[in-house]
């Protein structure tokens, strides 16, 4: 059932596809749609419009406010809206839903996540570290869902570290329009400096960093992938969602210690399950409780965009498990 005029405030990372994933069952359930995109984004929510009144869409139905945090502020404190819907970083959310407190609206949100991806011994490395590639450095890293947190078994640490040292010399950082590189440019200034504070931070609190020996382009707002190892469950690295190139490597020995790191986070977005074709027969005795995420995702042969568990279909079936909330 419709429910009237619908807010909707969205993140700057994939511009038109959040735009498409909010405003389409907006529509589609017969309501009409107050947009505010990113500051960093507008030009494709005010694309849209445009296409939209040119399609024939009825004015009013589908409306675009543009600016900083102040429009967002006054659509969440409206009083004539059954419902609004908030994507974006924790700090915006937390802001935004403080104002929704006995207000009688309906209130979607949209969660961070700090995901894990975790590696068994079994696992087929040279998969995993295209697994891992895909997962964190995507995008540069900006998506909510990215495998940031790897969990690696110890007996085969040491192995993908050095695999994966080698892979992110090869990495391409050029123009995000050049089909060639592998990763574009950080959104805005403000958003690259969060990232370096970040990883400064990391180094502070004693975990390992390391980069590869090229440099960035000096012109645009790069940064290159990143690897911390040696670092603490508790670390602010470990804790804190980046959305950057910035991938944190924490080791376990047994399955259910992977599943405990796992857990040990505020998130609880995504994971993703991708099984590999190892037949080893030791991990079938492995046991562990379930990781608890919004979704999981079952990922057999084709390269993850998320984060994942790799290792032999018996090793992951009893880590992942069951009670999450959707596969």
């Amino acid at each position: 059932m419709p429910v009237g005029v619908v807010g909707q405030i969205i993140p700057w990372n994939f511009p038109l596809l959040m735009v498409a994933w909010k405003v389409a069952p907006a529509l589609a359930a017969g309501n009409t749609v107050i947009m505010k995109p990113a500051e960093f984004t507008p030009l494709t929510a005010l694309c849209f419009a445009e296409i939209a009144q040119a399609a024939g869409l009825p004015p009013g139905v589908f409306n675009v406010v543009t600016g900083d945090g102040a429009p967002g502020k006054a659509l969440v404190e409206h009083p004539g809206r059954p419902e609004d819907r908030v994507y974006g970083f924790d700090r915006s959310r937390t802001h935004h839903s403080q104002g929704y407190g006995g207000s009688g609206k309906k209130l979607t949100l949209e969660l961070g996540g700090k995901s894990p991806f975790i590696v068994f011994d079994d696992a087929d490395l040279d998969s995993v570290v295209e697994g891992v590639v895909d997962a964190i450095w995507f995008n540069q890293g900006q998506v909510c869902c990215a495998g940031s947190r790897l969990l690696v078994q110890e007996g085969v640490a040491d192995r993908l570290t050095q695999k994966l040292r080698a892979r992110m010399e090869k990495l391409r950082v050029g123009s995000p329009l050049d089909k060639a590189v592998d990763m574009g440019a950080i959104v805005a200034p403000v958003q690259l400096e969060r990232i370096r504070g970040l990883v400064e931070k990391g180094v502070e609190e004693g975990a390992k960093m390391w980069q590869p020996s090229w440099a960035c382009p000096t012109e645009g707002y790069f940064y290159p992938p990143t690897l911390f190892t040696d670092v603490s469950p508790a670390a602010t690295i470990a804790q804190i969602e980046i959305f950057g190139p910035v991938l944190v490597s924490m080791t376990f020995r047994t399955p259910k210690e992977s599943v405990e790191l796992a857990n040990n986070t505020p998130y609880g977005l995504a994971q993703a399950c991708g099984p590999r074709t190892s037949t080893s027969r030791s991990t079938s005795r492995r046991s562990s409780r379930p990781a608890s995420c919004g979704s999981t995702r079952r990922i057999c042969s084709m390269r993850q965009r998320a984060s994942g568990v790799i290792g032999s279909p018996a090793s992951v079936a009893r880590a992942v498990g069951k009670g999450c909330g959707s596969t």
